[in-house]
């Protein structure tokens, strides 16, 4: 039997969609599941760390957030240009797979300038070549060294906020829309279960003696692209650079073999430890580019819970998550969290699957 998208369809309210962050962190809500009994419970996340012990492991992604939006001016007509910035292709070359909007000005040879807010000319770009419709490959005209080039770039940047809430980036979100652990830059979007943790948090999490893990996988927009085929199997997810250290191979498998709960943080976090299982179904070290799509039915290793936000119909993340918690469980959870009003996408609330 073949799972096809539309079983993950459901009707969200746009006005539950949080469109600004919580006034702190740990402020938001916690609905916890639980697969066994099919029990929905409404709690704090604050409450979160009462579900584990000493030895229990959290896992986390520790990808930063770099400020990928950029605006531009096209030469001769000073057409204002948005260009939003996927990865680095050449380091030396200054080579960049882009995002151009409105695309259909943008042509092969054409230049683009990076003004500061005094409109002082800081970087320009030339357009080599034209990858997909809005996507193409662009040469930063830049000949000092690599990191103050990278200093100008995150100067001119600004905090890649999803469009989906329908507002500019301002000064608050360059910070809430990064993890308070967030260490390693390369991601476009933020692994927003990992948003709800504050610094206290952690150290409350230290004191009970609840090890921490951290692991990489930078986000690209490809994992929030729209999937546009039925049957799942066919549905091909753009590669997201990962990493898994020792340290964090040692903490993980150290919970697993004295009988702790492992606790990944987010979905993008159990992608990662389950592209990387050994053959004893332990986590092993790992590093490369990984377009693995994890959909039902599917054999989890590693963790024994999930802790992810609330996602879109339909979406990678979505489906990935009724993956772990099961598609009739999870999709009864979100009619509930409906009903009761919680908060939905990337400064929504959250959701425990146990």
């Amino acid at each position: 039997m073949r799972t096809k998208l539309s079983q993950f369809k459901f009707e969200l309210n746009d006005k539950l969609i949080a469109r600004t962050p919580s006034k702190r962190r740990d402020d938001s809500r916690l609905m916890i599941v639980h697969r066994d009994t099919g029990e929905i419970e409404h709690k704090q996340f604050t409450d979160l760390l009462d579900r584990y012990s000493e030895g229990d492991s959290l896992v986390f992604n520790n990808t930063k957030v770099f400020p990928a939006r950029l605006y531009g001016l096209k030469e001769k007509t000073q057409a204002r240009i948005e260009v939003f910035l996927l990865r680095e292709l050449n380091a030396q070359a200054r080579l960049w797979d882009v995002l151009v909007d409105p695309a259909r000005k943008i042509r092969v040879g054409n230049k683009l300038y990076f003004n500061d807010k005094r409109g002082n000319n800081r970087l320009v770009a030339e357009v080599v070549d034209n990858t997909t419709s809005r996507g193409r490959t662009i040469r930063f005209l830049y000949d000092g060294p690599n990191d103050e080039f990278t200093k100008e770039l995150h100067s001119l940047g600004n905090t890649p906020l999803p469009k989906l809430l329908e507002r500019e980036a301002d000064s608050r979100d360059a910070e809430r829309y990064q993890t308070v652990f967030a260490s390693e830059v390369g991601a476009v979007a933020a692994p927003t279960a990992g948003l709800h943790f504050s610094r206290e948090t952690l150290m409350r999490m230290e004191l009970a003696g609840i090890k921490k893990a951290e692991v990489t996988l930078h986000l690209g927009l490809g994992t929030f692209r729209d999937i546009e085929v039925e049957d799942l199997s066919k549905h091909k997810m753009d590669a997201e650079y990962f990493q898994i250290k020792q340290p964090a191979v040692d903490t993980v498998n150290a919970t697993k073999k004295d009988g702790g709960l492992v606790c990944a943080v987010g979905t993008t976090t159990l992608r990662a430890v389950e592209n990387s299982v050994s053959a004893e179904r332990l986590l092993a070290t790992s590093e490369g580019w990984t377009n693995k799509f994890i959909f039902p039915p599917y054999d989890f290793h590693i963790p024994d819970h999930l802790l992810t936000n609330f996602h879109l119909p339909k979406s990678s993340l979505f489906i990935t998550t009724c993956a772990f918690g099961g598609i009739d469980l999870i999709l009864e959870a979100y009619a509930v969290a409906q009903k009761e009003k919680y908060k939905f996408f990337a400064y929504g609330d959250a959701m425990l699957v146990v």
